[in-house]
């Protein structure tokens, strides 16, 4: 899909922009908002595929849902986004936190030896990474391989 978006000319893509999910208010017979803020975890999928399409389409890549400190901002422009977003870190510590992310970004940049971003855009990317497999099934399969249960399985 973002191959075919990319074709028509799609200037960019943003993965993934969570769906607004209503609910249903049993008392009132209602179909109400229910917003739910993104969590940190909820990352993953967007890392996952911006890693994958990172130097595949033309296209800049945006991420977004779950960053809410530097590292996040960091990891994601490693995998190959141009840029991030962040809604639900604002709601909940307000629009002061831009800065602190801002802060910690440059320091840790620093402390890499790094001036900018735009130097380890994409350095962790299926392209450039060391284990471009990490970004495959297999891997999830390995996971599933070694997980050991807190609850053993009776027979």
């Amino acid at each position: 899909m973002a191959h075919r978006f990319d074709a028509l000319g799609a200037d960019a893509l943003v993965l993934f922009n969570r769906f607004y999910q209503p609910d249903v208010d049993l008392a009132k017979m209602e179909v109400t908002p229910n917003l739910t803020l993104s969590v940190p975890a909820d990352m993953r999928l967007a890392l996952h595929w911006i890693g994958i399409l990172y130097g595949k389409i033309r296209a800049n890549l945006a991420a977004t849902s779950g960053i809410y400190q530097a590292y996040d901002v960091i990891k994601m422009v490693m995998a190959g986004a141009d840029v991030t977003m962040l809604c639900s870190a604002l709601m909940r510590y307000g629009i002061t936190h831009i800065q602190k992310i801002e802060m910690e970004t440059a320091a840790w940049l620093e402390e890499h030896g790094c001036s900018s971003l735009s130097e380890i855009k994409g350095r962790m990317s299926q392209k450039n990474c060391p284990d471009p497999s990490a970004f495959e099934r297999s891997q999830y399969v390995r996971g599933l391989s070694s997980y050991t249960s807190l609850f053993p399985m009776r027979r």
